[in-house]
């Protein structure tokens, strides 16, 4: 059922733009091709003819068909039945629930590429599709026909020559529907140089109507249609925009254009050529455990690898586009290049790119700077605990929001800049939200005072500033941690009204301290809160409840770090509390009290208290008795 409904998804409305049914089968067999190259670089026993690699278009006017036809890798009959005969492996019911979440019609065709269902193009310009495929090295073939309902024929195909052609049974052309006529040799000839001029091997049309090439020696001699020139090794001036997006599309697997290209080229002692992509926009499986990331490695213009993570390193993960070296075995893995000394001075090159790219974004163009950190910055701020040798280069595109605009970000060395003489240290604090982190106990003082802090919302942001811990000499310091002391001096002096307070309030803590023993480590007086009585803070060098939560998602067991319990000596709830404490020799009801305030305390900053029945119940009962 999901299958068909995908089809038809596919057929009707999906793509807006028809011609791409011919880009994505030129590209399969592109892939079929380099598959096969890079096999028979394994195994030399491999009974196959690689000596004209190709991919071969036929048309026929008089019986409607278009053939895309390469000699490339081929299927075996199980990889037919599993790869075409089925589309449920490749996300059919998630590529469903996004394409109805998708605006538009162009978004909706991003999705396409996403889940690799692009061999599916071909029902929208055909009412039946044939599939001719065999395995090189195997002797059978395999034929596989359907007319884009759901259902499917698969039988063998003792005649099958080695490689993969798809015979598309036309639509009548529809100009008012965008199904052009795909019969006309000058319509071909325009999708192909559109969408893959760019393609390493040679794609040749036989003139309508002619057979194959090789059947007879009349056959006329076909028509290549692609330059086959590899972008990345053109000079700049020879290559427009519109091809470098092209090629962006194809590897990227994106309708929208590329955010920046970045063209880099080494030589010297050890030579190679990339061309490299920031995208516009976060792919949807960004932070998916099992997203595949890297880039397209080629060895002297010959494909090694999609998808080679050993180039850059996991927080450029978003980063697309083509590595091209001269130096390294065509035979190479993956797990020779863990370990190839090349392979980590080009990533360590690589990376260094595209850091300074970002910087140069940041410098010129704040709208394209704040395009990319809007959509990868979470994702890059992952280098700043991973990535110690460019921790600096990330820190200086770092951007984050703060307390001094409600809408603009700064970067660190923006924050420092502003910073009083007296002010130390840089202070940040971490939430769910923008909202949550303004309202949060813990700012009272500083939003009375001026202090700006930055408020950081991304999960990421509680291991990254742990791990970072200083910036141009002043420290990164929660507010939410330790003690922090926004106090004058001569309040901290001796006979100064701290310690009056703390003389005033010694009793009082000391006592909750023995009531809440299980729950805390400390009870004292605050110097954070102006308006709240009370808060809950971590010790300087414990870790908080996010940061332990997070760690037992990820499968560590961290013990449960006991918090401290800040009272502001100026509410009156803490005030009424503390006389009540001196005046009377029965505490049991003072003893649910302090409980409540923790417990007040513990919900202020988003958290919920060990035993929320027993805490609405106490609070019930208050509320009853002030009636």
């Amino acid at each position: 059922m999901e299958a068909r409904q995908l089809l038809q998804l596919m057929i009707h409305s999906v793509y807006s733009n028809k011609d791409v049914f011919l880009r994505e089968l030129v590209s399969n067999a592109s892939d079929a091709l380099d598959k096969l190259r890079l096999e028979k670089l394994w195994d030399d026993s491999l009974d196959a003819d690689v000596s004209d690699l190709h991919i071969e278009i036929d048309i026929d006017s008089d019986t409607r068909t278009l053939t895309v036809r390469d000699n490339g890798i081929g299927m075996s009959y199980d990889e037919v039945g599993r790869l075409i005969g089925t589309i449920a492996n490749s996300g059919t019911a998630t590529f469903l629930q996004e394409l109805q979440e998708a605006k538009d019609a162009a978004g909706a065709e991003g999705l396409i590429g996403q889940f690799g269902v692009g061999f599916y193009a071909g029902f929208m310009v055909a009412d039946e599709v044939t599939l001719t495929t065999r395995r090189a090295g195997e002797s059978r073939g395999t034929r596989w026909t359907s007319r884009g309902e759901g259902t499917y024929t698969l039988e063998t195909a003792d005649d099958a020559p080695q490689g993969t052609s798809v015979t598309l049974h036309l639509k009548p052309a529809d100009p008012e529907n965008q199904l052009h006529d795909y019969t006309s040799p000058w319509k071909i000839r325009e999708i192909v140089k559109r969408y893959s001029d760019f393609i390493t091997w040679p794609v040749r049309m036989m003139p309508e109507g002619s057979a194959s090439a090789g059947e007879s020696d009349g056959t006329p001699e076909p028509e290549t249609l692609n330059s086959m020139k590899a972008l990345w090794a053109r000079p700049r001036d020879e290559v427009s925009d519109d091809e470098y997006h092209e090629l962006y599309k194809h590897i990227g697997h994106d309708w929208r254009e590329p955010l920046e290209t970045i063209r880099l080229q080494a030589e010297g002692t050890f030579e190679y050529q990339a061309l490299l992509f920031l995208p516009a926009h976060a792919p949807h499986d960004l932070f998916a455990r099992d997203s595949k990331r890297g880039v397209q490695l080629y060895v002297r213009r010959v494909f090694i690898m999609d998808d080679c993570e050993a180039l850059l390193p996991p927080y450029l993960r978003f980063v697309k586009g083509v590595v091209d070296a001269a130096d390294l075995p065509l035979n190479v893995s993956r797990e020779i290049l863990q370990q190839d000394r090349h392979i980590e001075m080009m990533r360590r090159r690589l990376t260094k790119k595209v850091l300074s790219t970002v910087k140069e974004m940041m410098t010129k163009d704040q709208d394209r700077y704040a395009t990319f950190w809007r959509e990868f910055g979470t994702a890059l701020k992952e280098g700043l605990v991973t990535d110690p040798e460019n921790r600096d280069a990330i820190l200086t595109v770092a951007s984050f929001a703060s307390t001094h605009h409600d809408t603009e970000p700064t970067t660190l060395k923006q924050y420092v800049e502003r910073m009083d003489d007296a002010q130390a240290d840089i202070y940040y604090l971490t939430g769910e939200s923008r909202q949550s982190i303004e309202n949060s106990p813990h700012m009272e003082a500083f939003r009375d005072r001026g202090i700006e802090v930055l408020l950081l919302t991304d999960p990421v942001d509680e291991v990254w500033a742990d791990a970072v811990g200083e910036y141009e000499g002043k420290k990164l310091k929660s507010v939410a941690k330790g003690r922090i002391d926004l106090d004058a001096k001569d309040e901290d002096a001796p006979g100064g009204e701290r310690e009056k307070q703390t003389e005033e309030y010694a009793g009082l803590l000391g006592w909750m301290k023995e009531q809440l023993g299980e729950d805390i480590k400390e009870v004292r007086l605050s110097s954070r809160l102006t308006v709240s009585p009370a808060c809950v803070v971590s010790d300087a060098h414990d870790l908080t409840p996010a940061l332990e939560n997070m760690y037992r998602a990820m499968g560590q067991e961290v013990p449960r770090a006991k918090r401290i319990l800040e009272l502001n000596p100026g509410h009156r709830l803490v005030k009424g509390l503390n006389q009540a404490y001196k005046e009377r020799e029965d505490r049991t009801g003072l003893a649910e009290t302090a409980e409540l305030l923790h417990g007040l305390a513990v919900l202020a900053e988003g958290g919920q208290p060990k035993e929320p029945a027993r805490f609405v119940k106490l609070m019930a009962d208050r509320l009853e008795r002030s009636l």
